[in-house]
C-alpha cells in the first residue's frame, strides 16, 4: 500500500496505541506506531503522503507542541489530535490553529477511521496537485507542448529531429489542438530561430486582401496601394512562415503559393520583378487534405508539396492521461496572471477534467483552467440521476461513489492498476465497492489490449 494510505500513529498508552492500530489496519490503512512524538518527527518528511495522528498528553514532546512542528514542516500535512484529558477551549484553539480534527477519548473505532479516511483524501489531493506542478516544471523545455503519453512523446522526437533540417511541414489537428504551438517550437529549435517566425491564417482574410498579405505590393498596384509594403512571406525570409487554415486559401492564391514553394521567390502585386527567400514554411490544417472529400478545392499539387513531413496532433480526448499534466500547467499560469494563490484541485473539478470530451482541445482546457484559477467554476459536480430526486443523503452519495468508479474505469479503459492509482484506494477496497455497486471491470477493457496489460 501506498504512503497515500499510509498514518502515522503516535501515542505513548502502548495498549491504546496497539488498539487504535488494529482498528485502522483493519479500515485498510497502513500504519506506523510510533511510541513518542520526537521518534516520528525523526522520520517525517514533506514526502509523506499519508496522515498524523496524535496523543496530546505524551512525556516529553506533547501533541499540541508535535503538531506545531509538523505545521513548520509542512502545513499541508493533516494532523488530528486524540485526548482523554481535552475540553472544548482547547478543542477549538487546536482545530484554529490548523489540526485537521480533534477527537476526545472515548471515541467510537468509527468516528476515527472517519476522520482519517476524509484526512487521507485531503493529502492525496495536495500531494497529486504537488506531483502535477512538478512534472509541469520538469516538462518545462517543451512547454507548452505538454504531454507524458506515448503519442507527445513522438511529436516532441520527430520536432527535435526535424527541426534543423528546414523541410516544410504540414501539420494536422483540430481546432484548439495547438498547431501553432507545433510551429513555434519547429521554429525555436531550429537554427533559423534568430529570424522572424511571422503567422497567418488564411481562413481569416478576405479574397480581395490575401495575396496583397502574403507578397507585397508596390505603390499603385491597386486602388488604395499609396505605399510599398513588404508582404509576410518576405517578412518571413530567414525565417518561419506558418500559415494556418491553408484549407481556407483561395485557389488563385494556391497557384502562386505553389510557385513560392518550388522557386523560393516571390512577385510582389504591382511588379513583373522577383525576389528570393529564404524561408521555411509550416503549414497547418484543421481537415485531412489527404481525402478528396474532405480537401474540396485544394489543389493536390499543394497538398503534395507540402506533405514532405507531417504531423499530426492528437485531439485531447485521445489522450485523457495528459490532461491532469496539462491543466496543472495552465491553472498556474492563470493564477499567476491573475495575482492569486492556485487553488486547490477539488474532486469535481477532478471529475470534470476526465469525464469532459473536451471539444476544444487545448485551448477549451486552458480556459477552464483560468475560471478556476478566478473562482467561478464552483457548480461542477455531475447531476445526479433523477431517480436520486428525493434519495437520502447515503443512498445520493452511494451513487455518485458508483459514478465516479465507472468514470475511472472509463477513462483508464478497466485497466485495474491506472484506476487504483487514480482512485487512491486499496485493491481490496477498490473490489468491494465493485461488488457492492454491481460493477463489472470487464466491460471496461478494451477487447484488442492483451490480457497481460488489463489486470
Amino acid at each position: 500500500m501506498s504512503d497515500a494510505a499510509s498514518v502515522f500513529l503516535i501515542d505513548d498508552d502502548r495498549d491504546l496505541r496497539k488498539a487504535m492500530q488494529q482498528t485502522l489496519e483493519l479500515a485498510g490503512f497502513t500504519v506506523s506506531p510510533f511510541a513518542s512524538a520526537i521518534e516520528a518527527l525523526d522520520v517525517l518528511s514533506p514526502e509523506f503522503g499519508g496522515v498524523v495522528i496524535s496523543d496530546i498528553r505524551m512525556p516529553g514532546l506533547d501533541g499540541l507542541a508535535f503538531f506545531q512542528k509538523v505545521a513548520a514542516l509542512d502545513p499541508d500535512l493533516p494532523v488530528i489530535l486524540v485526548t482523554g484529558h481535552g475540553d472544548i477551549p482547547m478543542a477549538v484553539q487546536a482545530m484554529q490553529d490548523g489540526v485537521y480534527d480533534f477527537i476526545a477519548k472515548p471515541f467510537a473505532a468509527d468516528r476515527l477511521v472517519q476522520s482519517a479516511r476524509r484526512a487521507e483524501e485531503k493529502r492525496r489531493l495536495v500531494m497529486e496537485n504537488r506531483a502535477l506542478r512538478r512534472a509541469a516544471e520538469a516538462a518545462s523545455d517543451s512547454l507548452p507542448l505538454i504531454g507524458q503519453t506515448p503519442v507527445m512523446e513522438r511529436l516532441r522526437q520527430t520536432l527535435k529531429h526535424i527541426a534543423d533540417t528546414d523541410v516544410d511541414v504540414l501539420v494536422a489537428g483540430e481546432t484548439g489542438s495547438g498547431k501553432e504551438v507545433v510551429a513555434t517550437l519547429l521554429h525555436q529549435w531550429s537554427r533559423r530561430r534568430n529570424g522572424n517566425f511571422v503567422a497567418l491564417n488564411c481562413g481569416a482574410l478576405p479574397e480581395t486582401v490575401i495575396e496583397s498579405e502574403l507578397f507585397g505590393h508596390e505603390p499603385g498596384a491597386f486602388t488604395g496601394a499609396v505605399k510599398k509594403r513588404i508582404g509576410r512571406i518576405e517578412h518571413a525570409s530567414g525565417g518561419t512562415l506558418f500559415l494556418d487554415e491553408i484549407e481556407a486559401m483561395p485557389p488563385a492564391t494556391q497557384v502562386k503559393m505553389l510557385r513560392v514553394l518550388e522557386a523560393r521567390e516571390i512577385t510582389p502585386l504591382g511588379t513583373n520583378a522577383t525576389r528570393p527567400v529564404d524561408i521555411r514554411v509550416v503549414a497547418a490544417a484543421k481537415v485531412d487534405l489527404g481525402d478528396p472529400a474532405e480537401r474540396g478545392d485544394f489543389r493536390e499539387d499543394l497538398y503534395y508539396r507540402l506533405n514532405v513531413v507531417t504531423l499530426s496532433i492528437p485531439p485531447l480526448r485521445e489522450r485523457h492521461e495528459d490532461i491532469p499534466l496539462l491543466f496543472s500547467h495552465f491553472l498556474t499560469r492563470a493564477a499567476e496572471r491573475f495575482q492569486r494563490d492556485v487553488p486547490a484541485v477539488s474532486p469535481a473539478v477532478q471529475h470534470h477534467l476526465m469525464s469532459h470530451s473536451w471539444p476544444g482541445n487545448v485551448r477549451e482546457l486552458s480556459h477552464f483552467a483560468e475560471r478556476v484559477a478566478l473562482g467561478v467554476e464552483g457548480n461542477l459536480g455531475e447531476p445526479l440521476p433523477p431517480a436520486a430526486a428525493g434519495a437520502s443523503l447515503p443512498e445520493r452519495l452511494e451513487r455518485y461513489e458508483a459514478e465516479i468508479l465507472k468514470d475511472a474505469l472509463t477513462a483508464h479503459r478497466g485497466d485495474v492498476k491506472e484506476t487504483l492509482e487514480a482512485l487512491g484506494i486499496p485493491r481490496k477496497t477498490f473490489y468491494d465497492k465493485l461488488q457492492r455497486h454491481g460493477i463489472n471491470r470487464a466491460d471496461y477493457v478494451e477487447r484488442s489490449a492483451p490480457a497481460s496489460s488489463r489486470e
